[in-house]
Order: C-alpha cells, then sequence, then structure tokens
C-alpha cells in the first residue's frame, strides 16, 4: 500500500510573528557584540531555541556559534550547533558537534537522540541503535526512544523488531499516536490485518482528523475483504483532504468490489483528473469501463496509460481485447503483438494472438502462435486442444491425431478430446473408433449429443420411444 506519514494542517505548530523573532535575533546580535553573551545567555539561549521551533535555522546557527566562540565548554549548545546543522544536512559537521556535546556531557539523553538521527543520516546504522539504546540506560522509559528505534528497524524491513518497540512505546504512553500509525503500518506489512486494524483505530481516537489515518484503516478493511466499511473509511479522508488521489482511487477499486461500477466510475475518474501522468490510474478507469459494457471508453483510457508508458504490456493486452469486442481485429491484433514484442514469453500474449488469427482465418499464423504456446507451457490444455482442430482444418489429420492424445493425457475428463477425435475418425472412415469415442464424450457430457448433427450430419441418433 501507499504510505502516508504526512499529518493533516490542523496539527500544525501555529506561527509566532516573523518580525517579534527577528527581533529577538538582533537583539542577542546586539548582546554578543557589546561583550555581554554571559550576562544574557538564558536569553540567547531562549532566543536560540525559538529559531529551531520556527525554523529560523541560519539565525540559530549563527548564535549557537557566536556563543561557542566565548564558551567553548558549552555542552548544551554544541548540542543545538548540532541540530542547526542536522536541518541543513550537514550531517558530518554536525556530528562531530554532538560528539564534542557528549565528551563534555556524556550522559544528555537529549543528545543521544539527535546524534542518532545524524548516525542514521550517515548510514550509521548500528551506531544509531547503539545510542538509542545508551538512552535506555539512562532513562528506562523513554517512549519517544523505543518509538525512534521502532523507525530504524521499520526501515530496514526488521518489522517484528519495530512492533516490539513502538509496541512499548505506546505501553508507556497510550496516547502516542505515531506510534500506533507504524504499529497499523508494521502490522499490516507482517499479514496481521486484526492488529493493524485494531493499532489504526487507536491511532484515530487520537488523531480523528487525519486523512492518511483513516486511508490507512481502508486499505486494511480491503483486504479484509469489508468494502463497504473501506468505503466509509475512504470517503472520510477525502472529506479531510479531497485531493487525494489515492484516496479517491481505492475508493473507485473498494466500490467496484461491491459491484457498484457507476460509483467506481465517478471516484477512479477524480483520481485520474488529480493524477493525469498515473498510468495506473487510467488503465484501473479502463477496466472499470469494461465493467460498464463501455468498450470505445475503456479503449480511449487505456490508450492514455500506453501514451504515458509506451512499454505498459497489460494495457496493450487488454485494449486489444476491447478492439477485439468490438470488431476491431485488425487493431486487435496490432495490440497483440505489441504485447509479445513487450514480452516475448507471455502466454496470454501468445493465446490471444492465436485465437484472433484463428478466428481471421489466418490459419498458418494461429498454428504457429499456438506451437509457442506449448513450447512455454507444455501442459496448456486449451493450446493443444485448438492445435488438433487446426490440424483438422488443414487436412493434417495425423498430427492432430497426436495433439488430441496429448490432450486426453493432460484433461481426461475433458469430453471436447473425445468429441475431437471421434470426429476426426469419421473423417477418416474409421466408423468404428470413432463410435467408441462418441460414447465416451457422451458419457463425460451428455450435452455434446446436440452437436453431433451439426459437426457429423450423417450420424442419426434414434429417437425415444
Amino acid at each position: 500500500m501507499e504510505y502516508h506519514d504526512d499529518y493533516p494542517d490542523e496539527f500544525q505548530d501555529s506561527s509566532i510573528d516573523e518580525e517579534i523573532l527577528r527581533s529577538k535575533v538582533n537583539l542577542c546580535n546586539e548582546f554578543i557584540e557589546d561583550g555581554q553573551t554571559l550576562i544574557h545567555l538564558d536569553e540567547i539561549e531562549e532566543t536560540v531555541q525559538m529559531c529551531m521551533e520556527y525554523d529560523f535555522t541560519e539565525d540559530g546557527l549563527n548564535l549557537a556559534e557566536s556563543v561557542l566562540e566565548i564558551t567553548p565548554y558549552n555542552s548544551e549548545f554544541w548540542q543545538l550547533k548540532g541540530v542547526f546543522l542536522n536541518n541543513l544536512f550537514d550531517f558530518e559537521n554536525a556530528y562531530f558537534a554532538f560528539e564534542k556535546a557528549l565528551s563534555l556531557n556524556p550522559s544528555d539523553v537529549e543528545t543521544l537522540m539527535n546524534i542518532s538521527i545524524t548516525e542514521e543520516n550517515l548510514g550509521l546504522i548500528d551506531d544509531a541503535i547503539e545510542s538509542l539504546r545508551k538512552v535506555l540506560l539512562f532513562e528506562e522509559k523513554n517512549e519517544e526512544a523505543y518509538y525512534s528505534l521502532g523507525i530504524l528497524f521499520e526501515r530496514q524491513d526488521k518489522f517484528e523488531s519495530a512492533i516490539k518497540y513502538f509496541r512499548r512505546a505506546v505501553e508507556l504512553d497510550n496516547a502516542y499516536s505515531e506510534s500506533w500509525y507504524e504499529l497499523g503500518y508494521c502490522y499490516e506489512f507482517t499479514n496481521k490485518l486484526d492488529a493493524a486494524l485494531t493499532a489504526y483505530d487507536q491511532y484515530l481516537e487520537i488523531e480523528p482528523f487525519s486523512y492518511s489515518g483513516w486511508y490507512n484503516k481502508g486499505i486494511i478493511l480491503v483486504k479484509m475483504g469489508k468494502f463497504e466499511s473501506a468505503v466509509d473509511n475512504f470517503e472520510l479522508s477525502i472529506a479531510l483532504k479531497d485531493d487525494f488521489s489515492s484516496a479517491w482511487f481505492n475508493c473507485g477499486v473498494a466500490y467496484a468490489n461491491l459491484e457498484n461500477f457507476e460509483k467506481s466510475l465517478e471516484c477512479i475518474k477524480k483520481a485520474s483528473e488529480l493524477e493525469p501522468q498515473d498510468e495506473t490510474i487510467w488503465y484501473t478507469l479502463g477496466q472499470t469501463y469494461e465493467d460498464l459494457n463501455l468498450f470505445h471508453d475503456a479503449i480511449r483510457v487505456y490508450t492514455k496509460a500506453i501514451n504515458i508508458d509506451k512499454d505498459y504490456f497489460e494495457a496493450y493486452l487488454t485494449r486489444g481485447i476491447c478492439y477485439k469486442n468490438i470488431g476491431n481485429n485488425n487493431l486487435a491484433l496490432l495490440d497483440f503483438n505489441n504485447v509479445i514484442k513487450i514480452d516475448n514469453t507471455s502466454v496470454d500474449g501468445w493465446l490471444l494472438k492465436a485465437d484472433l488469427e484463428r478466428k481471421i482465418g489466418e490459419m498458418k499464423d494461429s498454428l504457429s502462435s499456438y506451437l509457442k504456446v506449448i513450447n512455454m507451457d507444455k501442459e496448456n490444455f486449451e493450446a493443444w486442444n485448438n492445435i488438433a482442430e487446426i490440424y483438422i482444418d488443414i487436412g493434417n489429420w495425423m498430427e492432430s491425431v497426436n495433439a488430441y492424445n496429448v490432450c486426453v493425457k493432460l484433461k481426461p475428463e475433458k469430453a471436447d478430446s473425445y468429441y475431437g477425435k471421434a470426429k476426426l475418425r469419421f473423417l477418416m472412415s474409421q466408423n468404428k473408433e470413432a463410435l467408441e469415442y462418441l460414447k465416451s464424450a457422451f458419457v463425460l457430457d451428455q450435452s455434446s449429443k446436440n452437436e453431433t448433427p451439426k459437426d457429423i450430419p450423417e450420424i442419426k441418433f434414434s429417437k425415444p420411444s
């Protein structure tokens, strides 16, 4: 599923008046220039903290560095400098700053938390884990450290370990919404759908306006086959964020599973308006039009998908079927040929091509395509049966016998093979054997009697008395 870790605007921090913070920064710079840094250190630190909170990164970094020029053994300001450098993606210098802070105050939990972020960004995953475990040595009940450990393991696809840490975080703080959210994701990935549903329910009790939470819960419900409930959740997500294309798309999928194709069409069309360059949405829209037997519309949107991705195998395949359904065999054949150009090993592509070639009377081409199928899938009954019938049509009766023998071996329960062998034996004037094969066909499928007078008109059956 698509994973969203963004949150609604309702939960963003309120902004401070930029002019007020700017004046505070200017005042602190005056203190430093006038040699009053130590006298006003608390006020400077408060301003630096505000710079961090409201993304005045360059200003905050400059203030922190100015203080460190005067007080180079101040672990707090080394830690602050590291945070600003982290925010500027200067991870190597951030790491140095945090290391300096820890050399001055090895048990500072906040610095350990922050250096773990830097270590992860530098690819030092084991070091990041070790830093967080040090946090737990000093603060055994630090739920943020457990959460951060869960994130580290989740990003390595070690979901069981991640679950253990996220669970510990919510045990310590049942209102830790982010941890419930990640639990839902990890449980889903490990196919523990009931647990995932419970986790998202817990998350949504805390964050009821999270469009991504309602969306993810909807995905779980789709996987559980609870499509009506899934629709309700997707619609809640859309109500909170009406330009959320994934919610519109999956709402359409849920409606399709409820066979409400009109509503499905409405939702997936909206998704295509929001994401016009997403070929998968256009392809799914085409499938929805097919469900409504609107083949011309399906062809139109399959073409849009192909225009975005010239090698979209599935779109060529389904567009070809639509062309076949409206009787445009030439364009259908062109699409099936494109399918096998993209994937020469596609059994479905070769079968569709062979069936259509046979339908339009290109028997040699059709036979060649069916032979391609059995080269890839030696037990494909449909291909063998059609090969046998084509050999009859072109007069190669012995090859037809061989093909029907394979059919009988593959599916001895199928009446078609015995019926075909009977027809072939009659053509070869081997009437006694033909009648034996007919009897076998009738035993397996009584309805084959209805076809016999049409296929073999010289055979007559006695009427019941």
